[in-house]
């Protein structure tokens, strides 16, 4: 649902002539002190309190006056109002109920001539299915490390108009993302993000540009979608089954790994040997569209 603002209320700020509309650090300690707010670890919340960081995220992300822009955990506002100086339109999904409540107020402080442009959505990501306003066309967030990558496969797999995304998450997640076949971090991740899009690390971000500073670096991770999954007749639930077999046991050969997926090693080995993929390989060298091929020769159960 659509949150409009509720007390706790952030401080009034307006803006000096010439003053950044960005937050500051100062800005973000101002604005948890005034709502109460603690970041919590269970949330996964760090803030971001270098603009020029903000800035350097839009860019990258090559976010366009004309981008419909989706924004998961805006958290305190920091990236938001970078967005919406860019982009046509910004629509923010918070969990956290004195941060949805308080964002609306911001950006009316902050950016006043830009506050119609913006939409919140209170609630979970994860449980996310529409929008309001416009279909999307860009992801940029800096993603509570925590749920990450159900987030992100979340969002692409409902929201079909993003065209680009640009996430901050753990360093070692964004390893995980962007890695290529027969990489020793190439998993779960890997496959279904690349699944839905060309998949590539973008960039590091330090430490000290969060408050909290959490105690391990980040990593940007762009994501360009493709033009249509990889050709097949499977469904992308059938390839993701594969690939999570494959994965949960990633010390087996295929064959003994898609036992269970396929009835028995000899129907997985069957199954491999009809999409042209070696019984003794492990699912780390597979690419998606090799996943993809030995789903549509799955064994009728």
């Amino acid at each position: 649902m659509t949150s409009s603002p509720t007390d706790p209320q952030p401080p009034e700020n307006p803006l000096s002539p010439g003053q950044d509309a960005l937050l500051g650090p100062s800005d973000i300690r101002e604005l948890a002190t005034a709502l109460g707010v603690r970041p919590t670890k269970q949330r996964g919340q760090n803030f971001v309190i270098d603009a020029n960081t903000v800035r350097r995220i839009i860019r990258t992300a090559d976010v366009r006056a004309d981008d419909v822009v989706v924004e998961v955990g805006p958290g305190l506002g920091s990236l938001t109002l970078g967005l919406l100086e860019t982009a046509q339109h910004v629509t923010a999904v918070e969990i956290d109920d004195t941060l949805a409540a308080a964002l609306p107020a911001t950006v009316e402080a902050r950016l006043p001539a830009r506050a119609a442009n913006f939409a919140l959505v209170h609630s979970d990501a994860l449980r996310v299915t529409e929008l309001p306003g416009p279909a999307p066309t860009a992801l940029v967030a800096n993603l509570p490390y925590n749920v990450a990558v159900p987030v992100l496969l979340h969002m692409l797999e409902h929201f079909p108009t993003i065209e680009r995304t640009l996430v901050m998450v753990q360093s070692e997640v964004a390893d995980r993302l962007a890695a290529a076949p027969g990489s020793k971090v190439y998993g779960v991740p890997s496959v279904k993000a690349n699944w839905y899009a060309e998949v590539k690390r973008a960039g590091a971000i330090g430490r000290n540009v969060f408050w909290p500073a959490p105690n391990v670096d980040s990593g940007l991770v762009s994501l360009v979608r493709r033009d249509g999954p990889p050709a097949t007749t499977a469904t992308r639930e059938q390839v993701f089954a594969v690939v999570d077999a494959a994965f949960a046991q990633r010390r087996k050969t295929l064959r003994a790994a898609l036992s269970g997926w396929a009835g028995s090693a000899a129907a997985a080995e069957a199954a491999l040997v009809a999409a042209g993929v070696s019984p003794q390989a492990r699912g780390e060298s597979l690419t998606v569209e090799e996943f993809a091929a030995i789903a549509e020769h799955a064994p009728a159960r």
